[in-house]
């Protein structure tokens, strides 16, 4: 392996040079510390020829590819380094970098910190084939550090045992924020999708909000090998407390989109509810009483807004529960420790408040509480 500059591709091991490999593997790292030999020796593990291109962002390739001197390359497959360098630790960048580079018919993205189980990619890529699928989304599943299934992550929380021909509304396909599984680079280039450039955190919700309501084919392997979401790296900046304008951006970015606002509107009521739902009453749970300034109440307020102005009636759909959060949000001068009192109480699910929707026409809807968390409960199996 050998490291290039932006936009020059690495050159593969001697050996082990791919001729007609049939998914690029693009994983991105930020730094020489992350077990990046454990996620490319996990997307090589596979009867299928792949193409896994690192992309070294703001760390020297020569580190990178030192880490990965240990990984055994199967005959048909090969590795590379690309260097990428820019001003942000966003993932984007390096992401869209390794997309450009690939020539494989599919592509893949993995973390850093993640690995697949055996057999995964093959299992994409015989579903993709059968079924003619743009994207294939794989089994999610949270692991332990040796590898095991700890928990399976339940996005999306589709139609029961719905494997091919998903559709974005009436699977729910926005609660699965990143495009982990297979995809189709030809789809991909049609719909001019790339990760986000200029955000800190949610540089993916674009890409995939696109992808599900494009109308394109889209399979789920919901029995088939998993995507492996390990949690063991200690420079991770999802967790830093970033003010509401920057951990935000994103959302605001996207609802004044083209795209979006050209969408029908029950597609933006369902990625809408989820946006509040994931995005913006999370961000309750994460950040402490002293964080609320004016400013920031002001500030979470305005990114509501334009949510449900882009969206509108996306709300009725919300339990009684999230409906006093979303009043107490949408009120910059209202008290803060109610506010967190209010988004701790919508959390304790099962409660008549987190399963009845405030509006009593929308209480069997499929994005209310009840057929959310029935789905929700079924996508385990």
């Amino acid at each position: 392996m050998s490291g290039g500059g932006p936009g020059v591709a690495g050159a593969p091991r001697p050996g082990d040079v791919a001729t007609e490999v049939m998914v690029d593997v693009v994983i991105a790292v930020h730094t020489a510390q992350r077990p990046i030999a454990r996620a490319v020796s996990s997307a090589l593990a596979s009867p299928v020829q792949v193409r896994v291109t690192v992309v070294a962002h703001n760390v020297d390739p020569a580190l990178i590819e030192d880490n990965l001197a240990g990984v055994a390359v199967p005959p048909g497959s090969c590795v590379r380094v690309l260097a990428f360098t820019d001003t942000t630790r966003s993932p984007a960048g390096p992401f869209n970098h390794g997309l450009d580079a690939a020539r494989a018919p599919y592509v893949a993205v993995m973390g850093s910190d993640d690995r697949l189980a055996p057999g995964a990619i093959a299992s994409w890529l015989d579903l993709a084939r059968r079924n003619g699928a743009a994207a294939v989304v794989a089994r999610l599943a949270a692991a332990r550090s040796d590898g095991s299934i700890a928990a399976i992550v339940p996005t999306p929380p589709t139609r029961p045992l719905r494997t091919t021909m998903l559709d974005g509304v009436r699977d729910r396909l926005s609660y699965r924020s990143a495009p982990l599984g297979l995809l189709d680079r030809a789809a991909l280039e049609r719909l001019g999708l790339r990760f986000t450039l200029g955000h800190e955190v949610g540089e993916d919700v674009a890409f995939v909000t696109r992808l599900w309501f494009s109308g394109a084919p889209i399979a789920f392997d919901r029995r088939g090998p998993a995507y492996l979401v390990q949690d063991d790296a200690g420079d991770r900046t999802t967790g830093v407390a970033r003010p509401v304008a920057a951990e935000l951006a994103f959302l605001v970015d996207l609802v004044d989109q083209d795209w979006f606002l050209a969408l029908p509107l029950p597609a933006r009521r369902a990625a809408a509810v989820k946006f509040l739902r994931i995005h913006v009453f999370g961000l309750l749970i994460h950040r402490t009483e002293e964080f609320w300034t004016p400013r920031e109440r002001v500030e979470l307020a305005r990114v509501v807004g334009e949510i449900l102005h882009a969206a509108p009636g996306c709300e009725r759909v919300l339990s009684r529960a999230d409906c006093a959060v979303l009043r107490a949000v949408v009120d910059p001068a209202s008290d803060v420790g109610q506010l967190l009192a209010l988004a701790a109480e919508r959390r304790r699910h099962g409660q008549p408040a987190t399963l009845v929707t405030a509006d009593l026409t929308r209480l069997l809807a499929r994005e209310a509480p009840l057929r959310l968390m029935a789905a929700s409960v079924l996508a385990r199996w």
